[in-house]
């Protein structure tokens, strides 16, 4: 009868071990691929530059926001933002422009101008950013 519960005991001792180390296994792997919470990443940029003047330039970007927080842009570098901002259309509240460089609301909040002293007009819009949301 000992021997039986020594072998059922040295059984589940080995089988806590080897769940054990699938865990840790497990666990690294999603650590790997996951960025820290509040911050982004540039996926893919595209820029098209086939028009005379002026440069189309796309970038998809990964996000890890926090409860309250969606993806913006600050700065011209996408970025965890309030979710009110983007739920009113208050863009230039994200401070998405360069330093030096002037935010405007598009008149029908689509969207935002970044105007720089020399006159050059960066514009992005909704649809740009990816983003979708009621007033």
């Amino acid at each position: 009868m000992q021997s039986g519960a020594k072998t059922l005991s040295a059984g589940g001792g080995a089988s806590l071990c080897c769940l054990l180390l699938l865990w840790l296994i497990y666990s690294h792997l999603l650590r790997e691929g996951q960025l820290a919470v509040g911050t982004c990443e540039i996926v893919m940029l595209n820029r098209d530059s086939s028009v005379p003047r002026r440069t189309i330039a796309r970038q998809t970007a990964r996000c890890a926001c926090r409860r309250g927080q969606i993806a913006g842009t600050t700065r011209a570098r996408p970025a965890c933002v309030d979710a009110r901002i983007v739920r009113s259309r208050q863009w230039c509240e994200m401070t998405p422009c360069l330093e030096g460089e002037v935010c405007s609301l598009l008149f029908n909040r689509s969207g935002w101008t970044c105007t720089r002293g020399s006159g050059r007009i960066k514009t992005v819009t909704e649809s740009d950013v990816g983003l979708c949301c009621g007033s």
